[in-house]
């Protein structure tokens, strides 16, 4: 049988060998020495080997993994700055607060986790003391993502510099009385603290990224220069199996985004038990990330280990570190000397020879405490080496232990993260640990106090001064006093007022060219910030290339091939168009950055991102949430919308409930607009709104969603009828009549319908207004229904007023005052998407949609086929008028008769 091994090709097996005989020398010593010294002493030469030739810049693959050690030996850690005993006290005061915080709020049953704070608190206070740069000096300080069960740390920490009171403390989780604080980074509910929301995990390290990215981008297009701010993505090391936490790694490796640090807490658990408990996540991650192009830093060992590894003469207790699985270091922490010396260094006897020179404290003291992310000195020696380090991102693989500090009942249990409190007896013992001057008196009725040594003590001096020296407060949010954009040229929106005439235009069209002349504002043009995945042809915007440019950091080092075409492929260092590839995620994380920099960096972009709208709600609606808590305003754009607008494509890309996602997000503003003249006043109104003079009680914190589709129709002028241009902006008004249409009626006193439509749903109501005149006698007026979703927001508002004892009435119910006969809604989306205002109609209701599952067919097919096309609506239409009596019942049979239903 052929020896697989002896078949797999090798890259250099491809490349002629110039010196056989010197290949076959230098295999020969390695032979050698592992028939000398042993396989692991011939492995150790080759991973040295391999590392000083990565060192050297040869271009050799990278070595994926290295020991299980410190990256930064002892002998080459730099002096940190600072009062170490100090900062020692400060992270004592923050470590108790935070657990009392969390423990007080257990009473309430509101709940907490004290658990990540307590193994995280020398990577946050190390950053804190020394690094994060504020917002109050020049520039736009650093950007910070707090990892969101921390975040009882953060509290304390601002507590201690006088940022909170205890009011506010004993109000964790408990916000609806104004003074609380919310339970993760909720910058929509903690606006002037939180930055970025960070707690529906993988989506910080997403954010991160393409934060650092968008950061690029303001610098090179030459909008701001944020080349001083840095990026410190704080992560669990259970949050990176989530697949959006790794999935742009190459991205911030291929740009060097060198502004960007991930700080792994490696606690080697996640919320149930081990993170890997038969591997090594350390090592896993290592590989992924210096696979990916990082640079990575390994913070493992605390100073208690620089004796045992002195000892290691022969390597046995690095091969043994390697060798040991997660769970099993998570035993170690819970287990006696006895235990350790015998399944830890029992194993090797190199490594029982090694133990009998320690004595059980000092066996304690390295399993149980000593981890580099627990010194603040091994700390500080890998923020220095990310922070120096140029041409990629770094990520810190700092280990520590979940529950550090909290006791013995916490630390490294697998049930520490759903612990949430710690009894009295366990506070004083932690008090004790941390050498905290609180007297057992302090606990009264067995409620545990808050500490703070004073406004005017040394702790709080220095802290205050150590943020002064580096900008401030942090983390911090600021709220820019911004002058509102001037507003675009008004003849590039009522451009669009006086319709297409003979020319067929698809409204994904309309708002492109919308885009077109408004990028080409003097003023406003170079803030908007245009996202899409891969799709740009596909929307019809690839005669931007040019005039826009790609964003690239590397400008366009090659000749394009369509070079010679008008619109050519053009990518640029100062290119304004990002064109992320196939990606949702990065293209929504992108509209994140860009739609809170009037926040983060105090320059208000405006950023629109199209794509497939199957494929925005449906795929990345948690970012959607992220982005109305992160207070984010921009354009969303949903394009080849509807469940039978796009022929061909078939079920999973026939999107029939977008609108019903967006309506679940408070901050989105959602329409789908029929007309071109209606996306023209709702993109005119939504610049006012987000970046010009906001009416009284406007919230600017909105973004819009607009549905547009790729279906080429006659775009009718604007009417003239009065109240059309707040209809459209509040979701409803009447397009025409059954007379303004022209459509002949037969009888005087025919029955009359209401048909509403949104989006493309319109133009089958036309037809349907004509088969309805022209066939069945019947008089139908046709309204556009703009926004199902703001008619019932509306709707909502107007409830609540009257329970308040104000009279107020709803806009749908005052539009359709007066309307004959009953209403028949249709849209191409599920039946509840209209649904959402049947209550508050006066007349009879009834609806049509495109419920269930899409498939591949024409446009007309599949309309037919889920009942809205034209005939299906004047069947509905004459059901609803036969049950009213107003039309015959026999009518009904011979229309579906006649249509073939």
């Amino acid at each position: 049988m052929t020896d697989p091994q002896a078949i797999q090709p090798s890259a250099l097996d491809q490349l002629p060998d110039r010196d056989p005989e010197e290949t076959a020398e230098w295999q020969a010593s390695l032979d050698a020495v592992t028939k000398a010294a042993g396989p692991h002493r011939a492995a150790y030469l080759m991973r040295r080997t391999l590392e000083r030739a990565e060192g050297n810049g040869l271009a050799l693959p990278k070595l994926l993994e290295t020991d299980y050690v410190n990256t930064i030996p002892t002998a080459a850690e730099p002096s940190a700055p600072g009062d170490p005993e100090m900062e020692r006290r400060i992270t004592a005061w923050n470590r108790w607060n935070a657990a009392a915080m969390v423990t007080r709020g257990s009473k309430h049953g509101v709940g907490g986790h004290i658990a990540t704070f307590a193994s995280a608190a020398w990577l946050y206070e190390t950053g804190f003391n020394h690094f994060f740069q504020g917002k109050e000096a020049d520039g736009s300080g650093d950007q910070l993502y707090i990892q969101g069960h921390a975040s009882p740390g953060i509290y304390a920490r601002a507590f201690l510099d006088g940022r909170l009171t205890e009011q506010h403390l004993d109000n964790f989780r408990q916000e609806s009385g104004g003074e609380g604080l919310p339970s993760y980074p909720h910058p929509r509910r903690l606006p002037w603290l939180w930055e970025f929301p960070t707690v529906s995990m993988g989506l910080g390290p997403l954010s991160a990224i393409y934060q650092a990215r968008f950061n690029r981008y303001l610098t090179n297009r030459g909008i701001k220069d944020v080349s001083a701010s840095h990026v410190w993505a704080f992560l669990g090391d259970g949050e990176m199996d989530e697949p959006e936490s790794t999935a742009a790694l190459s991205l911030a490796s291929r740009e060097g985004l060198d502004n960007l640090t991930f700080v792994i807490n490696c606690n080697l658990q996640r919320l149930d038990g081990p993170v890997r408990a038969n591997f090594k996540i350390v090592q896993e991650l290592e590989a992924q990330f210096r696979g990916a192009g990082w640079n990575v830093i390994k913070s493992l060992w605390g100073s208690a280990w620089d004796e045992l590894f002195q000892l290691d003469t022969t390597g046995a207790l690095v091969r043994r570190l390697r060798e040991v699985p997660d769970a099993q270091v998570q035993t170690y922490q819970t287990r006696g000397a006895a235990y350790i010396r015998e399944d830890f260094f029992g194993k090797d006897p190199a490594l029982a020879e090694m133990a009998r020179l320690l004595s059980d404290d000092k066996i304690l003291e390295c399993f149980h405490l000593s981890r580099g992310g627990h010194e603040a000195r091994k700390v500080y020696a890998a923020y220095k080496a990310a922070v120096e380090f140029k041409g990629a991102p770094t990520v810190i693989l700092a280990q520590t232990v979940k529950g550090h500090t909290l006791g013995e009942g916490f630390a490294s249990k697998n049930a520490n993260h759903q612990m949430k409190k710690l009894s009295v007896d366990e506070f004083k013992t932690m008090r004790d640990l941390l050498e905290l001057p609180i007297a057992d008196a302090r606990f009264v009725d067995g409620v545990v106090p808050y500490g703070h040594p004073g406004a005017d003590s040394p702790e709080v001096r220095y802290l205050q001064e150590r943020r002064a020296a580096l900008g401030g407060p942090a983390p911090a949010r600021r709220t820019h006093a911004l002058a509102p954009l001037p507003a675009p040229a008004d003849k590039a929106f009522a451009s669009f007022d006086k319709g297409s005439g003979s020319q067929n235009v698809a409204t994904t069209m309309a708002f492109v060219r919308l885009i077109k002349d408004l990028v080409r504002d003097k003023e406003t043009g170079k803030r908007w910030v245009p996202i899409v995945p891969d799709e740009a042809r596909t929307f019809g915007m690839e005669s931007l290339f040019p005039s826009l440019g790609i964003y690239s950091p590397k400008g366009q080092t090659y000749e394009p091939v369509d070079r010679d075409q008008l619109m050519y492929y053009k990518e640029a260092e100062n290119g304004q168009i990002l064109n992320e590839g196939i990606t949702e995620a990065g293209s929504m994380a992108d509209f994140i950055a860009a739609s809170t920099a009037y926040s983060t960096h105090g320059e208000a972009m405006i950023p629109f991102y199209i794509f497939y709208s199957m494929f925005g709600w449906q795929r990345t609606a948690d970012q959607m949430w992220q982005l109305g808590d992160q207070l984010g305003r921009g354009f969303l754009v949903g394009a080849t919308a509807g469940r039978t607008t796009l022929t061909g494509e078939g079920l999973q890309h026939a999107d029939g409930h977008s609108p019903v996602i967006a309506a679940t997000n408070p901050a989105a503003l959602s329409y789908d607009p029929a007309f071109a003249y209606e996306i023209a006043a709702i993109v005119k109104d939504g610049l006012r709104r987000m970046y010009g003079e906001a009416a009284p009680g406007e919230d600017q914190n909105v973004f819009y969603y607009l549905t547009v589709y790729n279906e080429p129709m006659p775009q009718p002028a604007k009417p003239s009828a009065p109240g059309v241009d707040e209809g459209i902006l509040k979701g409803l008004y009447r397009f025409n009549t059954a007379e303004s249409a022209g459509v002949q009626v037969s009888a005087a006193n025919a029955p009359r319908i209401q048909l509403l439509a949104s989006g493309t749903a319109i133009h089958w109501a036309l037809k349907a207004q004509k088969l309805l005149a022209e066939e069945w006698g019947v008089a139908a007026d046709v309204w556009s229904a703009t926004s199902w979703t703001e008619l019932r927001r509306d709707a909502l508002e107007a409830d609540a007023a009257l329970l308040r004892g104000e009279e107020r009435q709803p806009y749908v119910r005052r539009a359709l005052q007066g309307a004959e006969g009953p209403v028949l809604a249709v849209s191409d989306y599920m039946r509840q998407v209209p649904d959402q205002i049947a209550q508050w109609v006066e007349q009879d209701w009834s609806s049509l949609g495109a419920d269930g599952f899409g498939l591949s067919d024409t446009r007309e097919a599949a309309r037919r086929h889920f009942g809205v096309d034209a005939e299906s609506i004047v069947v509905a239409a004459l059901a609803q008028l036969a049950r009213r009596g107003e039309v015959k019942a026999a009518s009904v049979k011979e229309a579906r008769e006649r249509y073939g239903l």
